[in-house]
């Protein structure tokens, strides 16, 4: 780490930072990927109040969603150009105040717009937030850091739909979004008081052709795999998106390696664990993400349980990926990334499938165990894989490092609603019996589970070109006076 690179208040108030990070970071995490599962559950009662039929109301979380992936792009030129702690309590004061908008919308266009305004603060917060993670913990404490996150990445979708469910019948809609507010605001005020500042020699100048790039491609590429399943792949729209997305991505990538000093530095996905971190993380992120998407759907419209039930019967999930999380932390530094990752991604694709199996015999119990595993395999794969995939990226750099990860990890999310969406949607979660009457068609979501296990499978897959050596620096500390990053990029040659 460079001088430019160290805090310029290495303590506020004597509060050690990582400890000021950490509290920051997890509760401005915690809001930003609850907000993507909370709002679901509140769709239908927005729709009444707005008198939207449920195909529309949809846009509420598209906004969203765009809007997050276009700003993700822009978040480590920022932290870069004006200081880690400054932009992200800018993100975090804008994010709550669109949150306190959005519970005050009189009208449809009024809650889009404002959720449009939160994505842009969601996109610059977990980025930027990663960055000071990563820049206050040394190397060989990376996976201490890692566990920082276990608490939003593993509770925050669980959580979600119990929370919004309990809002919206005890309270209104409006709930969802003011809910928020107190955390930003005590996260705030926290942040202004403990929080220290990083700053990077690697500011540039602002690479509008590559933002501009990344913003379409990103935006119309999220677009057409959240709205693709329901609108239909082959609708104008959708396809001029999914076609148009992946070029403003192929021309961003000649642009950029073009460029000496690029806003997206994608030259990066040449550190060989960094590159194979990532796209292990695009799989298990699509299983995962695919997975809370689609169990609360088999649960409430094939089993007939009720928003609150179902969303009460994921959370074991939260449960297992927290008590797994001390285990995987005690095991990384002795046995490796390589094999909790190929173990854990294995373990989630054979639950996957075994929620092949679910039906309404199925004993509930047994049910809640099996999302206990998945969630225990899961941290097996969230922990290592995110501690691994910085191991030798240099702290200049980890401000870009951490744009590209979460760029994936956004659009990871993405494609699995889209491809089990495209499942459901291509089989039919209705069909009709012979008596003329419609039923659930437990079909269609067993397949989709057995596709889900799939993506996990190609987690696992790739995790075996995982090499330990690269990781080294992660997983004890180096001899005094000799770089980590070097030490760790000799041992992997």
């Amino acid at each position: 780490m460079t001088a430019a690179d160290q805090p310029a208040s290495t303590r506020r108030r004597g509060l050690d930072p990582k400890v000021a990070v950490g509290v920051v970071f997890v509760a401005a995490l915690f809001m930003s990927i609850m907000d993507t599962t909370i709002v679901n559950v509140a769709l239908p009662s927005i729709g009444r109040q707005f008198s939207v039929d449920p195909a529309s109301v949809g846009v509420v979380n598209v906004g969203y969603l765009v809007s997050l992936a276009v700003f993700v792009p822009l978040s480590g030129w920022l932290g870069d150009r004006f200081g880690t702690r400054r932009v992200f309590l800018t993100a975090l004061t804008l994010f709550t105040i669109a949150s306190l908008l959005c519970g005050a919308a009189g009208s449809l266009d009024q809650l889009t717009v404002y959720r449009i305004f939160q994505g842009a603060a969601g996109g610059l917060l977990t980025p930027v937030g990663m960055t000071m993670l990563f820049r206050a913990f040394p190397q060989e404490e990376r996976m201490r850091a890692t566990r920082v996150l276990m608490l939003p990445t593993a509770v925050a979708p669980a959580l979600g739909p119990v929370l919004g469910g309990w809002l919206v019948d005890s309270w209104s809609w409006h709930w969802v979004f003011i809910v928020n507010v107190p955390i930003g605001v005590l996260a705030l005020v926290f942040g202004l008081l403990f929080l220290p500042d990083y700053r990077s020699d690697a500011a540039h100048r602002f690479d509008a052709a590559g933002f501009l790039l990344a913003a379409l491609g990103l935006g119309l590429l999220m677009y057409a795999l959240s709205e693709g399943a329901g609108k239909g792949w082959g609708s104008t729209g959708i396809l001029l998106s999914a076609v148009l997305g992946p070029l403003a991505l192929a021309a961003l990538v000649v642009v950029e390696l073009r460029l000496p000093q690029p806003m997206l530095d994608l030259r990066l996905f040449h550190d060989r664990i960094f590159r194979t971190a990532n796209l292990l993380s695009l799989f298990s992120g699509a299983a995962f993400l695919g997975m809370l998407y689609l169990f609360p759907l088999l649960m409430q419209d094939a089993l007939g349980m009720d928003a609150l039930h179902s969303g009460l019967m994921v959370f074991p999930e939260a449960i297992g990926v927290m008590v797994a999380s001390q285990v995987a932390g005690r095991l990384y530094p002795r046995v490796g990334p390589r094999r909790l990752l190929v173990t854990g991604a294995g373990a989630v694709a054979l639950c996957l499938a075994l929620m092949a199996t679910i039906g309404q015999d199925s004993n509930l119990w047994a049910v809640r165990v099996l999302l206990f595993a998945t969630g225990f395999a899961m941290a097996h794969v969230f922990m290592p894989s995110q501690t691994a995939a910085f191991a030798t990226v240099p702290a200049r750099s980890t401000g870009g490092a951490s744009t590209l990860y979460n760029a994936q990890r956004q659009l990871g999310s993405a494609l699995g609603v889209a491809v089990l969406g495209t499942v459901l949607a291509a089989i039919g979660t209705v069909t009709t019996t012979s008596g003329g009457t419609p039923t659930a068609n437990l079909a269609a979501y067993h397949a989709a589970f057995l596709v889900a296990a799939a993506l996990a499978l190609a987690a696992a897959v790739t995790a075996l070109f995982v090499r330990d050596s690269d990781a080294v620096a992660t997983m004890r500390p180096a001899p005094a006076g000799e770089p980590q990053v070097e030490r760790a990029q000799a041992a992997a040659h």
